[in-house]
């Protein structure tokens, strides 16, 4: 059984720091996101996003297009929730925060990367896939908390587990349930 939040499985505190660091890593090794919003209507939205490198400014960022409806459902609720998934490990990361949109072109040409021309064709003039293209925008995601499960074992190990939990009737060996708090995370963010 899994131990309390950000606890090893033995009891021990495990430090805010190992679980940024481990946090990032699986969210490195995930291509793609689920993005929720929440529409003005109140349902709630789910989009796959490409993940995009760590950098300074936000916790998790993604390009995007302005034209989006997404930006609309943004406008009228910034709380977003970001879901990961490693189905050959059954790892898993959920981010909940608040998002905001920028248009700063500075920031753009920096994180701005070669592969985005795929989600922005060119269409004729300004609008050319480049770093300069109008159409691109930056969702920046500031997180509030952050649950995850991490395995650290191999994807074949992970199903021996869940397989060995069914046939005996016992609970599978699965990893614990790890949490980082706002709080948590401010103090990663200050390091």
């Amino acid at each position: 059984m899994a131990g309390p939040p950000n606890e090893g499985n033995r009891g021990e505190p495990v430090p805010t720091e190992k679980n940024i660091e481990e946090l990032y890593d699986l969210i490195e090794g995930i291509e793609v996101a689920m993005f929720t919003t929440r529409r003005p209507d109140g349902h709630l939205v789910s989009r796959p996003m490409q993940t995009q490198r760590r950098t300074e400014g936000a916790d998790l960022w993604f390009a995007t297009n302005l034209e989006s409806h997404k930006l609309d459902e943004l406008a009228f609720d910034p709380h977003v929730n970001v879901a990961y998934y490693r189905d050959r490990t059954r790892e898993w990361v959920s981010v909940s925060g608040t998002a905001r949109v920028s248009q700063d072109r500075a920031l753009i040409r920096e994180l701005w990367e070669p592969s985005w021309r795929a989600w922005f064709p060119p269409e004729g003039g300004a609008r050319d896939g480049t770093a300069e293209d109008p159409r691109i925008a930056l969702i920046l995601v500031d997180a509030n908390s952050v649950i995850y499960s991490s395995s650290g074992i191999s994807g074949p190990a992970v199903l021996f587990e869940t397989v060995k939990g069914i046939v005996t009737g016992e609970g599978a060996d699965v990893p614990e349930v790890r949490e980082i708090s706002g709080e948590e995370l401010r103090k990663g963010r200050a390091a």
